[in-house]
């Protein structure tokens, strides 16, 4: 696999940012938190470590597959699908509005190519990810399984099902990360429901786990590197991706009242003032 060109990474990363405060600014809808928390993890995923074709098989046979679970994150999935060239970017402006091929949460009947699955009821995407990545081994397709899942979401009961099941079956395949951000829509997650020691959980159901810091690029990558080398060796990987809810606009930082909120117009400037961009359009 070639080097990444960080630099370039950087600037991309920086312009999903602005698409995804431009996409819920103009429809004063969505959650800009996770999704500005996860730029980098998708940045590293779609322009470094998967195999994918923007042309878009539904069967992804021959390529990796990524599913978010967290489907509210769906601005920054939008924007990368875009700028990988999935769809024009200029769809993007299109953001929940009536008739949108862009729904608020990802829809499979808009027919939008890089979505795989209907997404947004929180528990649901390991599953899914856990049952296309066994497909995967029993059709002797080598390639990986990516999804993506939110903290708060361990609070759901079909994790550990599907965390069981992905173990007991050795689907080994699969590489699962969390949004370790500690927020969730009604507060911090220790205060609604706390996880506990959840690199401690995983390990328990038989996973291999590893952590790292999910806004430093280089980590993301290294760390997405490291999770295919301990993959395909009888256990699933999970990582826990530390992230702060509203990165790269400070006012958004760390607090999960920006997980469902629209900035206003003064709030779209200022963070569009700290998140300059060279090569904007």
């Amino acid at each position: 696999m070639a080097q990444p060109d960080f630099d370039k990474l950087k600037k991309l990363a920086t312009q999903i940012r602005r698409d995804i405060v431009r996409m819920v600014h103009g429809c004063q809808s969505g959650h800009p938190g996770g999704s500005l928390g996860c730029t980098e993890y998708f940045v590293a995923l779609y322009f470094h470590i998967m195999k994918h074709d923007p042309k878009f098989n539904m069967d992804g046979k021959g390529e990796d597959l990524f599913f978010v679970s967290n489907g509210h994150i769906s601005p920054v999935w939008y924007s990368t699908l875009a700028r990988a060239g999935y769809f024009d970017v200029k769809e993007l402006a299109t953001f929940r509005f009536l008739n949108s091929r862009l729904q608020g949460h990802p829809a499979t009947h808009e027919k939008l190519p890089g979505i795989r699955i209907a997404s947004g009821s929180l528990g649901q995407g390991l599953s899914v990810a856990a049952g296309a990545a066994q497909a995967k081994k029993l059709n002797g397709d080598d390639r990986f399984v990516f999804c993506l899942m939110g903290d708060g979401e361990q609070q759901e009961g079909q994790v550990w099902e599907a965390a069981m099941y992905a173990a007991h079956n050795k689907i080994d395949n699969l590489i699962a990360t969390i949004d370790y951000n500690g927020q969730q829509i009604d507060g911090p997650v220790k205060e609604v429901l706390d996880l506990k020691d959840l690199k401690a959980k995983w390990v328990a159901f038989g996973w291999e786990v590893q952590e790292f810091n999910g806004n430093d690029l280089k980590e993301v990558i290294n760390g997405l590197d490291h999770a295919k080398a301990l993959a395909k060796k009888g256990k699933p990987v999970m990582n826990l991706m530390k992230t702060d809810m509203g990165s790269g606009v400070d006012y958004m930082m760390g607090s999960h009242k920006w997980h469902g909120v629209a900035p206003n117009d003064d709030e779209l400037s200022r963070a569009l003032a700290q998140l300059e961009c060279s090569e904007d359009y």
